[in-house]
C-alpha cells in the first residue's frame, strides 16, 4: 500500500527594499506616529511604539474572518529598525482571510540620499497564504509610495 504525501509548505517573504530622499528621522516617524501610518497603510487601534504593545488594523472581512488584524510591537530600535507581528485569518477560510502568522520588519540604514528602508513581511506559508502572499506584495508596493508622500509632508 503506497501513500501520497503532500507537497510541503514553503514560507516565503515580501522584500521592498528602497532608497527614500529623507532622513532616518523623517522615515522614522512616519513609520511609528500612528497619525502618519493611518496615511500610508492603515488606521492602527491601539498603537504605541513600544515592544509587547498589542494593537489592530481592520480590513475587508471575509467569510470566517471579520477582518481584524491583531498585531504586537516586537522590536523597536529607534530610528534602526521596527519588527511588529501580523496576524489575522480564521481557520475556516480558505484564499481570502485563510489564517497568517507574519511578522513586519522595517530596517532604516543612513545612505548619502537619504535613508535606505528594507521592508520584509515574512512568514507566509504557501500555499495557504497565497492570496495574500500576491495581494500583500502588490499592496506593500503602492504602500512605500504613499509613505514617500508622507514623509515630503508630514504635517
Amino acid at each position: 500500500m503506497t501513500s501520497a504525501l503532500a507537497e510541503p509548505a514553503v514560507t516565503q517573504s515580501i522584500v521592498i527594499d528602497e532608497v527614500f530622499p529623507h532622513a532616518p528621522e523623517v522615515i522614522w516617524q512616519a513609520l511609528t506616529d500612528g497619525r502618519l501610518m493611518a496615511r500610508w497603510l492603515m488606521q492602527a487601534s491601539g498603537f504605541a511604539p513600544i515592544v509587547g504593545t498589542r494593537f489592530t488594523y481592520q480590513t475587508t472581512p471575509a467569510g470566517a474572518w471579520d477582518g481584524t488584524i491583531q498585531c504586537e510591537v516586537l522590536e523597536v530600535l529607534p530610528l534602526q529598525r521596527f519588527v511588529y507581528a501580523w496576524r489575522s485569518g480564521d481557520a475556516g477560510n480558505a484564499g481570502y482571510g485563510a489564517p497568517l502568522d507574519t511578522v513586519v520588519s522595517f530596517t532604516l540604514t543612513r545612505v548619502e540620499l537619504g535613508t535606505r528602508l528594507r521592508l520584509e513581511h515574512a512568514g507566509f506559508v504557501l500555499p495557504r497564504n497565497s492570496t495574500a502572499y500576491t495581494n500583500m506584495g502588490k499592496g506593500w508596493t503602492a504602500c512605500m509610495a504613499k509613505l514617500d508622500g508622507v514623509a515630503k509632508t508630514p504635517d
